[in-house]
């Protein structure tokens, strides 16, 4: 975790935060994924022609990969539909980087060192304490916390995933490209199947702002990608997960979600765990 890679997986983070909030502004929700999908799509296409093509040995994962997106993708539609953006996000993002841990030391043979398994242990504790303070004061919607758990374990699973395939890749843009080309079709079409009369009228004022969402989403992936080439995937995923506590951030000023001081205090614990993964590496 050089101090290149960590300042592109926060970038990556805010990135994140930025393109999911945009994606939960737009009241419908297939419609807020059928852009950035499909956005991500028009720019995976755009780009192939001027990458270098993944080697053979890294489609699998690739195709693997476009599979839980999709699955990622329903999974999240359903979580905004049913739970507030500062519960959903907090939830199937904190969930996410203790199951890379396990995954990636089965799958990568990646085993965290004492200081890292602590950072990874503190920056979670973090993450679930801002997850558990959207549940504050309210009976717990269980609809909404299974569906945005069940993301959590689709992002572990793509986590570890990518991170295979874009190092077997050789090209971790032209992974990214054909990826976004590969995944991006399916939602804008499901779209055109559940509208097929009316659908530009429900996607045109929303356009400008769903491809915002498009571009900040690929961008935000490339770097974890790219980062995943240079680091281990356990300090990364939480690290990346920090943007939890963007999207907290992003609620209490967009959609009036209180901050609170038990957000203070999970930012102090994050802080204190990427410090310690920081060392460790």
């Amino acid at each position: 975790m050089t101090p290149l890679v960590t300042a592109a997986v926060l970038l990556a983070a805010v990135t994140h935060a930025g393109w999911n909030a945009i994606a939960h502004r737009i009241p419908d929700k297939l419609t807020g994924f059928a852009l950035i999908s499909g956005g991500g799509l028009l720019i995976g296409a755009a780009l192939v022609p001027f990458t270098t093509f993944p080697a053979a040995a890294a489609w699998p994962y690739l195709l693997a990969s476009a599979a839980i997106h999709i699955a990622y993708y329903a999974l999240l539609m359903r979580s905004f539909r049913l739970g507030d953006f500062g519960q959903a996000y907090p939830i199937a993002r904190g969930s996410a980087p203790l199951l890379v841990t396990v995954l990636a030391a089965v799958f990568a043979h990646e085993v965290p060192d004492g200081p890292a398994v602590a950072g990874i242990l503190l920056a979670c504790t973090g993450l679930t304490g801002v997850a558990l303070w959207g549940l504050r004061g309210r009976r717990p919607d269980w609809a909404a916390i299974g569906a945005a758990l069940a993301t959590g374990a689709t992002i572990a699973g793509y986590t570890v995933v990518d991170g295979l395939g874009v190092r077997a890749a050789g090209s971790p843009l032209g992974y990214i490209a054909c990826l976004m080309a590969v995944q991006g079709a399916v939602i804008p079409l499901w779209f055109l199947y559940r509208h097929r009369a009316g659908g530009w009228a429900l996607l045109r004022p929303h356009a400008r702002l769903g491809l915002l969402g498009a571009g900040m989403s690929v961008a935000a992936y490339a770097l974890v990608l790219w980062a995943q080439t240079r680091a281990e995937l356990a300090p990364i995923a939480a690290l990346r997960e920090s943007s939890v506590l963007v999207g907290a951030a992003i609620g209490a000023v967009f959609f009036k979600e209180r901050f609170g001081v038990t957000r203070i205090v999970a930012a102090g614990l994050l802080v204190a765990g990427i410090g310690l993964m920081l060392h460790a590496g």
